[in-house]
């Protein structure tokens, strides 16, 4: 049976695009892929969502985000489409596994996901715990605290600046002898007191016992190895967005990112996008919502009018 709307990613742009397009009587299908509820499943407290002020768990706001798209008519799978087919117009075709899907319109919101750093079990043990990838996130917990931050382009230099307004001390630990942020980035980070840039080193281990405590370093190109005292530590060396699956299908540029026209467009006619897997700079769940939404009208717009 061929779907009017099929929707990959269940992170805050699918679902919300699975609220709107529920809501339009256009019982979406939605695969939930290997991380059901997106990024924000991996972090403790959200304070910046519209509607919490006292805040929300990310597993629950998404929760509550699934739930609301259900109730509406939205169609959930907890599969992972691997392969797609778009060669046909209204006919787009989806492969998990063995299985095969249809539908006439698609919304892609499979976002993207942090580059992190190989350091094996410890990230998963310590994440939450002191080790994060979003201080828009996580800052706030560090109040007074000394943290440190991972990178050394303009998203680094962003998250080093904005955790000055928590913490009292933050490490840029860079793992060249310079940055890779634009000019006036750089400036920023160079003025504020309470930054220092360690060069030259890349975070080798995570050491702690309930929370972390304390990063190894390594010396680029050398054995040396030194530890460095801190409450948090901050991966910002990028991301990489999901997208890997349709690189014959869709537009994508040299990051990984997929090319939306007119915001949420591509070149196959009934297939739009949302989310961080064409977000190159916002990568806030509420810039996910409304992407979601804008792109659900989108695809509402062409069903009404499509003609088989």
């Amino acid at each position: 049976m061929k779907e009017k709307l099929i929707i990959l990613g269940s992170g805050p742009a699918g679902l919300t695009a699975a609220i709107y397009s529920a809501r339009a009587d256009l019982s979406p299908l939605v695969f939930e892929g290997e991380n059901p509820g997106g990024q924000l499943t991996q972090t403790t407290e959200v304070e910046n969502f519209p509607g919490f002020p006292d805040g929300v768990m990310g597993a629950e706001l998404m929760g509550k985000m699934r739930d609301q798209a259900t109730k509406f008519g939205a169609k959930t799978v907890m599969k992972k489409v691997d392969r797609v087919d778009f060669s046909e117009v209204g006919n787009l075709r989806f492969f998990a596994g063995n299985e095969e899907f249809s539908s006439k319109s698609a919304i892609i919101a499979t976002g993207a996901s942090t580059r992190w750093l190989d350091l094996g079990k410890n990230e998963e043990r310590f994440w939450g715990k002191g080790y994060s990838a979003c201080a828009t996130c996580d800052g706030a917990f560090f109040r007074e605290k000394v943290v440190g931050v991972v990178g050394g382009g303009d998203s680094a230099c962003e998250e080093a600046d904005f955790l000055t307004k928590f913490a009292k001390k933050v490490y840029l630990i860079v793992r060249r002898d310079a940055l890779r942020a634009s000019h006036p980035m750089v400036a920023r980070v160079e003025a504020n007191p309470k930054i220092e840039i360690l060069w030259n080193r890349q975070v080798s281990n995570l050491i702690g016992e309930n929370l972390l405590e304390k990063v190894e370093l390594t010396a680029t190109g050398s054995e040396k190895v030194e530890e460095l005292a801190v409450d948090g530590i901050f991966v910002a060396i990028g991301h990489v967005p999901n997208t890997k699956f349709l690189e014959n299908e869709l537009e994508i540029d040299d990051r990984g990112f997929l090319i939306a026209k007119n915001g949420f467009k591509t070149r196959v006619p009934g297939v739009f996008v949302a989310g961080d897997v064409a977000d190159q700079k916002y990568r806030q769940a509420v810039v996910a919502a409304g992407f979601g939404c804008a792109a659900a009208l989108e695809a509402e717009e062409f069903l009404a009018n499509f003609q088989e």
